[in-house]
């Protein structure tokens, strides 16, 4: 059996960071799928427009070795998202705000019991962040 392992971000100015975490995730599973979030969502959660749009980002993730299947994240429905690709576990950042807990319950609800949640490492927090890199890039 393949084992689907799913994992979601903004991706926005891709980072060695991005890359510890597709790694970390792949070690739970075969196949790793990555949703990229929409420019709306990216917006609405990080308070500003991303760099690059979600074509690009789109393209960028898919791009990437470790990753096997890149999506585009849903508008509005995000656990109606993960029952379309049915992952065995889905990997969360160390910094994305939902908790084990809440994501168990909205899994539950899509018919997505046997699903794991996996919260994984941050990379370096001093220097992998997104924001963190965008900054220091701007100031040097």
């Amino acid at each position: 059996m393949i084992r689907r392992v799913m994992v979601f971000g903004a991706f926005d100015g891709l980072h060695p960071g991005h890359l510890d975490f597709f790694k970390q995730a792949k070690k739970y599973g075969d196949f790793l799928i990555v949703s990229v979030g929409t420019d709306n969502n990216v917006a609405a959660i990080k308070g500003k427009k991303p760099l690059f749009n979600q074509k690009e980002r789109l393209a960028l993730i898919a791009s990437v070795e470790l990753v096997d299947k890149s999506v585009l994240g849903a508008e509005r429905d995000f656990y109606e998202e993960m029952r379309r690709h049915k992952p065995h576990i889905i990997c969360l950042g160390y910094d994305q705000w939902v908790t084990e807990a809440d994501a168990r319950v909205k899994l539950d609800r899509v018919g997505l019991n046997k699903t794991k949640v996996i919260r994984l490492k941050p990379y370096k927090t001093s220097k992998a962040k997104s924001t963190i890199v965008k900054k220091d890039s701007v100031d040097w």
